[in-house]
């Protein structure tokens, strides 16, 4: 069964706008579980106490399936929900995002409290790496030597990741197929050695692949 997929922000990432001399810092990372998101957030507050707001959203699990937000005294539904659904429309999940708000004594109105907050994840998704958590087949592959060379033009084809190599009466690599093409994979290394390979099939693991 092909695993969910997961897109979110890896690892952390933060930035900064201001608007009218209100300071927005926007701080992100990436999460597993509310208990993770809610540390993050709880760290922001003692970090940034004397700010007038810390507004969060954030989404975990497959599409979301858990969602949270707060306004954090902003007006109702200007600060978080706007939040919420930037991560929403760029299927962004796994991920807790923290917006700052030091008040520059300039009032933005309900609209201009809603873009900013918007821009404000905007322009943290945009300092972010952002991974895509993909289900790979690991598959372990024992050949003779003279297929070295076979295998390692043939994987490239496939989007093969070889993990770990080791060398002893035979060649051993074990290697990291996406899972969609983990049939076709083993077929064509088998077809290329002649029916020499060995290929025996592990675990299914989830890796991040980072878009460029």
């Amino acid at each position: 069964m092909t695993s969910p997929h997961i897109t979110s922000v890896y690892g952390s990432a933060e930035t900064e706008y201001t608007i009218k001399k209100s300071r927005f810092l926007v701080h992100l990372r990436e999460v597993t579980c509310e208990e993770e998101a809610s540390a993050f957030i709880e760290a922001r507050r003692k970090e940034f106490w004397d700010a007038r707001h810390n507004c969060y959203a954030y989404q975990i699990g497959p599409a979301g399936a858990i969602q949270k937000s707060s306004d954090d005294g902003e007006p109702s539904g200007t600060a978080g929900r706007p939040m919420l659904e930037v991560l929403k429309k760029n299927s962004i999940t796994n991920t807790v995002v923290v917006v700052t708000r030091y008040f520059g004594g300039i009032k933005l109105g309900a609209s201009g409290l809603i873009r900013a907050y918007s821009h404000c994840v905007t322009l943290g998704l945009e300092a972010a790496e952002i991974a895509d958590y993909l289900p790979y087949q690991v598959v372990n592959v024992s050949f003779p030597y003279s297929f070295v060379s076979v295998i390692e033009r043939l994987v490239p084809s496939y989007a093969v990741r070889i993990a770990d190599r080791s060398f002893a009466s035979d060649v051993t690599f074990t290697l990291e197929i996406p899972e969609e093409q983990a049939g076709p994979a083993i077929q064509a290394i088998t077809n290329a050695t002649n029916g020499n390979a060995i290929c025996k099939t592990e675990k299914t693991k989830v890796i991040p692949i980072a878009r460029t």
